[in-house]
């Protein structure tokens, strides 16, 4: 007890010699509210504009509520409906194969650019800047543009059709629409990706490379031994960003396929469901919102099970290491 007080007593002393010390500097010391002071206007923001819409959707999804029309406690019923809802079950379709198709090409090809554009060449800032304009570019413009390249009329039919092959419905299929918006996804986020680990590869020590290349290990060996595990925390970071992303992706379908989703509304995502049913005078807002918790819990579960696997995967490395 007395070693104790004796600590706290020697730890009040440093800190008025601390303070003292500052006092003379001309340091003014803060009240230690003032941190807080200073974040509350970002917080009220984030509160107002994240934290009560949030909480607002949990609780219209356990009610009927409708547009312009407060809705009484309906229970579960929202969710028992969601399961007799066939257009919920082509939206949640679609939307995992979105994320079973699209995540590993954005987790491998912006690496795969990184390490084409990470070398120091002439004019390799040209290439750098026209792989990232896609990520700046209005996803509504970029969108227009591939509408217009797969139209039957389009530049790809033109090109196919001079060398014989017949025009390909992109856009009249579902299938091919649906498979052409992933592919108008994974274009626009290569750049984006790309960047991230452009940040990684800088931190690889050339070392490594050297060393593996001293022991004879040709440039795929030194691919998978020295730069996949050097960057394996980005790639899980790449990868929870794609799936939350892929999960609810709304333009790229939505400007491909129209506000129907396509043919019978057969490339409706989960997103563009929650829009279509929410939306108008009649919008069914506590269903959309019920559809906007279960999109929450899918993509937060993608996320917890990517960091997971990442986590599992860096355990696995050192054990080999060991």
């Amino acid at each position: 007890m007395a070693r104790r007080d004796v600590a706290r007593s020697d730890i009040a002393r440093r800190r008025d010699i601390a303070r003292g010390d500052l006092a003379r500097r001309g340091v003014r010391l803060h009240h230690p509210v003032t941190p807080w002071l200073l974040l509350l206007p970002g917080l009220a923001v984030l509160a107002a504009f994240s934290l009560f819409p949030f909480l607002t959707t949990v609780r219209d999804a356990f009610t009927d509520a409708r547009t312009l029309v407060p809705g009484h406690w309906v229970g579960l019923r929202n969710f028992r409906d969601m399961l007799r809802d066939e257009q919920f079950w082509v939206a949640l379709r679609n939307s995992a194969l979105y994320v079973v198709l699209v995540v590993p090409f954005t987790v491998l090809l912006p690496l795969l650019l990184a390490l084409l554009v990470h070398k120091r060449l002439p004019g390799m800032g040209f290439f750098r800047a026209a792989f990232y304009t896609p990520v700046v570019a209005s996803v509504v413009a970029v969108a227009l543009i591939w509408s217009w390249m797969l139209d039957d009329r389009g530049l790809v039919n033109g090109i196919l059709k001079a060398l014989g092959a017949g025009p390909v419905s992109f856009l009249g299929d579902s299938w091919l629409l649906l498979f052409s918006a992933m592919a108008l996804t994974v274009w626009k986020g290569l750049g984006y990706y790309m960047v991230i680990y452009l940040a990684a590869l800088a931190n690889v020590p050339r070392e490594l490379h050297e060393a593996a290349a001293v022991d004879g290990a040709g440039p795929l060996r030194r691919f998978a031994s020295v730069t996949v595990p050097a960057v394996r925390s980005t790639m899980v970071l790449v990868g929870a960003l794609s799936s939350v992303s892929a999960c609810k992706v709304f333009s790229e379908v939505f400007l491909l396929a129209g506000p129907t989703g396509g043919p019978a509304g057969e490339d409706t995502t989960l997103v563009m469901l929650v829009q279509r049913t929410g939306t108008g005078l009649d919008g069914r807002v506590g269903y959309a919102s019920a559809l906007s918790l279960v999109v929450f819990v899918i993509a937060l579960l993608l996320m917890l099970l990517v960091l997971r696997a990442g986590r599992g995967g860096n355990a696995a490395d050192r054990e080999g290491h060991r």
